[in-house]
């Protein structure tokens, strides 16, 4: 594959071709900040520098531990023009699985981006004998006197223009058959893996994209999700490739706000974010007057309509697009300003996008284009094309991408946007992959005649009952989900005669409902406890889930005080459920609905 599309190529082209224009923007205690092209090159070059004088070897691996910040993205483009390999860490990780990365990868030197991330990396580093140095990119971090660790300006003051020579050859040197960078994917069970991702990989996405989306430098994307993400820093790279602009979010408590600053004309995110708003929405119709939401339900309908009519390639007509004037003036437009008001396009991956929630955004005029992919496949390998919306398919096959369906109903993938194999587990690497080169997703799917691809659920999550029925989790969980006074879900079914559920309530919709009622609680154990709380659950899951099969139904749930987190090791980073520790961690909670239906 030509050198032309190998990322840190592309990404030096657009610093001689847009100059003074803005790279890249990022948060301060009062507004934005911005990095010019130019000043975005200098900067990736002076850290290259810096890496060559500490002695980085080709091929050497270089961690990047930190919530999203400008200094993520020029670390990771200055590992990359020296042909060094990046391992990007999520910012959230517990010390044990920094270090097994941090090890499995012999990292030499490590950026970590504020205090916690600096106090992680101090704690192990006796476990990690490879690692060099820790760098911080929070001037204020505090290192406590360890002789590793240094801030961003004190490591860079050690680099020298003598190293210039070497860079220039190892820009020259660049091959797409490097090894780009590793990404570990938690996994829902076992030790994480480290996908190997290569130049090549990143290129097939980016041809991609332009092919199915296609973006001009013109837009401002806000980076929402974490960095250590493949989506979005594949994103990234493709928003960089065109010369656009990058807003940073480090802080995601503060969405709302950056939207409205911001102004985004694009940005990828994950159903949650969708369904959160959707949920937020539809709480404030309900307390609406009764003249206000028919208002609102007209123009959601005509909003329907209107999409409808755009996908299937059909021109609106006159009656349509004047009561979708009105409809879009009255309410439409005001939704969008949820999101800044400038959104053309939101891609969205990372799980299944509910129909219910993709008919909303796309009748408020929101294009969210799904997709479907994973770590292995250098993010996304199906979406659903240009002006093109199927809520209940996830897309058909991006270019170059072959898929079909294997054993099982298995999702299987060829290309070139494939990874090589997992770092230093060859046994795993084989049995990820079917004789003829097809990489086992462990998804479950199928086709339809018209070639969209239909997801239905992990394989190796489906669970079976005691009567020999096989559940779906995901399935069930991704509808109840949409309830807006569901935060999370987990279900529970495997060798089970019935179908139960652990229910975190959403407390801000739910204690705002409590307070309506004038229900008296002291704190939440005890107003999850209410009989008039329990009462009103039973009787939304029901509503919710009459589509299912009997089987396939909750009979009984549980809710629960406190959210699965990352911390307590009950959410992968990217927010999967780890089911084998919710199980065990709640294993009294779940035996009592089933000793009282034995």
């Amino acid at each position: 594959m030509t050198l032309e599309f190998h990322i840190v190529n592309r990404i030096r082209h657009q610093v001689k071709r847009q100059g003074e224009k803005t790279a890249l923007r990022f948060q301060m205690e009062n507004g934005w900040g911005d990095i010019s092209w130019r000043q975005f090159g200098e900067r990736i070059d002076s850290l290259s520098l810096g890496l060559l004088r500490a002695g980085l070897q080709v091929q050497d691996k270089v961690g990047i531990f930190s919530n999203n910040c400008p200094e993520w993205t020029i670390s990771d483009m200055a590992l990359l023009q020296v042909r060094c390999v990046s391992v990007p860490i999520y910012p959230t990780n517990t010390p044990n699985q920094t270090a097994y990365i941090l090890q499995d990868a012999n990292v030499r030197i490590l950026f970590v981006g504020d205090q916690a991330q600096a106090d992680t990396a101090l704690l192990i580093s006796s476990q990690c004998p490879s690692l060099e140095k820790i760098v911080g990119f929070n001037p204020n971090i505090d290192f406590k006197g360890d002789p590793l660790g240094l801030s961003l300006e004190a490591f860079l003051s050690a680099s020298d223009e003598d190293q210039a020579t070497e860079l220039h050859l190892r820009l020259e040197q660049a091959s797409m058959e490097d090894l780009m960078t590793l990404i570990y994917t938690s996994g829902t069970t076992g030790e994480p893996k480290g996908v190997m991702l290569d130049y090549g990989n990143i290129a097939a996405q980016i041809k991609g994209h332009d092919l199915v989306l296609g973006i001009s430098e013109d837009e401002v994307s806000l980076a929402f999700l974490p960095l250590s993400h493949v989506f979005e820093r594949c994103w990234t790279f493709y928003v960089l490739h065109h010369g656009a602009t990058n807003c940073y979010l480090s802080d995601t408590h503060t969405v709302r706000a950056a939207l409205q600053e911001v102004k985004p004309t694009v940005m990828c995110a994950v159903p949650r974010f969708y369904e959160k708003i959707y949920c937020a929405v539809h709480e404030k119709v309900e307390k609406a007057s009764v003249i206000k939401k028919g208002i609102f339900d007209l123009s959601l309908y005509i909003g329907h309509k209107m999409a409808e009519t755009h996908s299937q390639g059909k021109t609106p007509s006159f009656f349509l697009q004047k009561a979708h004037q009105l409809a879009d003036k009255m309410v439409l437009s005001k939704l969008r300003q949820l999101l800044g008001g400038q959104i053309k396009m939101m891609p969205c991956g990372g799980a299944k996008l509910s129909p219910l929630n993709g008919r909303f955004f796309h009748a408020i005029g929101i294009n969210v284009t799904l997709g479907y992919g994973m770590t292995e496949t250098t993010a996304t390998v199906s979406c659903w094309e240009r002006g093109v919306f199927n809520p209940d398919s996830i897309g058909k096959p991006m270019p170059k991408a072959e898929m079909k369906i294997g054993e099982n109903n298995e999702i299987l993938v060829r290309g070139p946007m494939v990874m090589r194999g997992y770092y230093n587990k060859p046994k795993e690497t084989a049995e990820a992959f079917t004789k003829d080169g097809f990489l086992k997703t462990g998804d479950a799917g199928y086709f339809d005649a018209q070639g969209n691809l239909f997801f239905t659920d992990r394989i190796k999550e489906l669970m079976k009952t005691s009567g020999g029925k096989y559940i779906a989790p995901q399935l069930i969980e991704g509808k109840l989900g949409t309830d807006r006074f569901i935060e999370q879900i987990a279900i529970v079914a495997d060798a089970r005669h019935f179908v139960s559920a652990l229910v975190v309530p959403c407390f801000e919709t739910l204690e705002s409902w409590a307070k309506e009622l004038n229900i008296k609680y002291h704190d939440r154990l005890e107003l999850i406890k209410h009989s008039e709380v329990l009462e009103m659950f039973e009787l939304r899951i029901a509503e919710v889930q009459k589509e299912f099969a009997k089987f396939e139904q909750v009979k009984k749930f549980t809710l629960l005080p406190i959210e699965f987190s990352m911390a307590k090791g009950e959410l992968t980073p990217t927010l999967k459920l780890r089911r084998k520790v919710i199980l065990e961690r709640y294993k009294n909670q779940i035996e009592a609905m089933y000793k009282k239906h034995a």
